[in-house]
């Protein structure tokens, strides 16, 4: 099964290190992060999980929920728990998806054979509280996930949900922002952008960021 931008993200049951979940229960009308992992006892993985750990409040912020998954089951997860609050000086407060029997990773297609036929690849899905999958980004084993980038995404999501805006590349929140080319009337771009815009061309015009 292949999943693309804006389908409705699989729900699922399924054991987790804190018990059994309805995953679109569980995410209610939150955001989700959804991120998969190889193995239990990954050394990339585990610097994930305890920056993910860290970054409770961050994503707290944002209305964000976190969920890592793992094909090793439960009783594996509790343990490596343990190295991951001891080695990254963390507690990690989210749950991790026991899929041993990959009914999860057949959902989201995390089974490459040509990387691993066993193995889950590792994807993280950016999730909305209309459960529509908004993010998709898949990392190669030896390269460690940029949640810097996560949360900037996460922000231009939520702003751009919410304004006729998009975010120019390396946008960061409080820079400026795009007005999208469809808005034309002037009596709404005004009511909309009061501090006003700057024209480079008339398909890219530049406007202070408004307020989430």
């Amino acid at each position: 099964m292949s999943i693309r931008l804006g389908d409705i993200a699989p729900d699922f049951e399924q054991d987790s290190s804190i018990g059994h979940i309805r995953f679109h229960e569980w995410l209610g009308n939150s955001w989700g992060v959804l991120f998969s992992h190889p193995a239990d006892f990954t050394p990339v993985c585990t610097t994930e999980l305890g920056l993910t750990a860290k970054l409770k409040d961050a994503f707290a912020e944002r209305g964000v929920k976190a969920i890592a998954l793992s094909v090793d089951p439960a009783e594996s997860h509790i343990k490596w728990i343990d190295d991951i609050n001891e080695t990254q000086d963390t507690q990690v407060n989210f749950p991790i998806l026991a899929d041993a029997d990959r009914k999860v990773s057949g959902l989201y297609d995390l089974i490459h054979p040509n990387a691993n036929d066993t193995l889950t690849v590792r994807s993280l899905f950016i999730i909305d509280p209309n459960k529509k999958v908004r993010l998709i980004i898949t990392y190669p084993a030896s390269t460690g996930r940029n949640f810097n980038e996560i949360l900037r995404v996460i922000d231009s999501l939520q702003l751009t949900d919410n304004h006729k805006v998009a975010t120019p590349a390396n946008w960061q929140d409080g820079d400026e922002v795009v007005i999208v080319p469809s808005l034309q009337d002037p009596d709404e771009i005004q009511q909309r952008f009061p501090k006003g815009y700057r024209a480079v061309k008339s398909y890219l015009r530049l406007t202070p960021q408004p307020n989430h």
